[in-house]
């Protein structure tokens, strides 16, 4: 069994995790079709449903069961993100599996182009509370305003 996996953050290529894909194969970059937001959550990005929103960038592989098991047990699904089948647009629509987080809060910091590689790129982190702003530093100098803490 093998299905395709979309991932938008710390298991795409070069990220931190991975290697819980080494055994995959590649199919491609992609977006989701309009509806999708991005979070920042610190070191980690976050996929939510949203209104009125873009698409968000990630890749897409085809995984087996035991890449996808491992993946699964990495997420925290169901709790933590649940996985859930998307449409995409790759210069087709095509659908596939993808995390989504479950536990959506407020002051959710929402990565507006949708692109967690091209967001961390141009940001830098927050010595106050671990998430990324504009320029060097927290902006409000302590906590509040930007991030919510």
């Amino acid at each position: 069994m093998s299905l395709l996996l979309f991932v938008y953050g710390t298991l795409m290529v070069g990220e931190p995790n991975h290697r819980y894909l080494a055994a995959a194969k590649l199919v491609g970059r992609a977006m989701t079709v309009p509806g999708f937001e991005l979070l920042d959550l610190g070191h980690f990005p976050a996929m939510v449903p949203a209104r009125d929103a873009a698409c968000v960038w990630g890749e897409i592989f085809e995984v087996d069961a035991a890449t996808l098991a491992r993946c699964d047990k990495l997420e925290g699904h169901p709790n933590f993100y649940r996985r859930t089948p998307i449409a995409l647009s790759v210069g087709r629509q095509r659908r596939a599996e993808t995390y989504l987080f479950v536990r959506r809060q407020a002051n959710d910091l929402v990565i507006g182009e949708g692109d967690w590689r091209a967001y961390r790129a141009r940001k830098t982190s927050c010595g106050v509370c671990g998430r990324v702003h504009e320029g060097v530093g927290h902006p409000s100098g302590s906590g509040a305003a930007g991030c919510g803490r």
